[in-house]
């Protein structure tokens, strides 16, 4: 039986950018295989009692970019504490990111997943804009349009809301969230526990 972990994600969440090829490296190097689930943050906050950043104590928002950089730093992983176009409703890109797997599989998913984090965390562009992942698609040998014509169909809708729903179901209160064998794991800076349990 092959071993398979949940991935819980959001496209517009720094902290899944900066674990999100480290994840994925781990995963390949042991053989794990990795099941994507973009997922609606704003209702896991909902559900779990977390709140928003805007909504945070002002202490909380300032250590976090403090943290950001600091782990920036650390991983040498490009990001913008502060990027351009943020806040953002992250739902079409998580919505495209769906699409994707269902036409390309989880592989294709993932790849596509770290060009549109990237583009947001380290180069400044909209995640939002239909134009830009258009343009990330295609830039992944996709068909960009056909790709974001199918994430506004009601399928896709239905799995990120499934999505969101088996997080909530999981638990999950945050992202990246893995889950492994029945146990989650939170954060980026959880990945070494993680490994662990994969090597296991």
């Amino acid at each position: 039986m092959s071993k398979v972990c949940d991935y819980y994600f959001a496209p517009h969440s720094p902290w899944s950018y900066l674990g999100h090829q480290r994840f994925i490296d781990v995963a390949a190097k042991h053989k794990i295989k990795i099941t994507i689930k973009p997922c609606d943050l704003s209702r896991v906050f909902a559900a779990s009692g977390g709140l928003p950043l805007a909504k945070r104590a002002p202490q909380r928002q300032a250590y976090r970019l403090i943290e950001l950089q600091r782990w920036s730093d650390f991983l040498q992983v490009p990001l913008h504490v502060q990027p351009q176009f943020f806040p953002i409703t992250p739902d079409p890109a998580a919505r495209l990111i769906i699409a994707t797997q269902i036409a390309h599989g989880n592989e294709v998913a993932l790849n596509l997943s770290t060009a549109i984090m990237r583009a947001m965390w380290a180069e400044q562009k909209n995640i939002a804009d239909e134009a830009t992942l258009i343009g990330l698609a295609c830039d992944a040998d996709l068909d960009g349009k056909q790709l974001v014509k199918s994430a506004e169909t009601i399928a896709v809708q239905t799995d990120y809301d499934s999505n969101t729903n088996d997080a909530i179901a999981a638990n999950v209160f945050g992202a990246p969230w893995y889950v492994y064998k029945g146990e989650g794991f939170w954060g980026q800076d959880r990945l070494d526990f993680l490994e662990r349990e994969f090597a296991r």
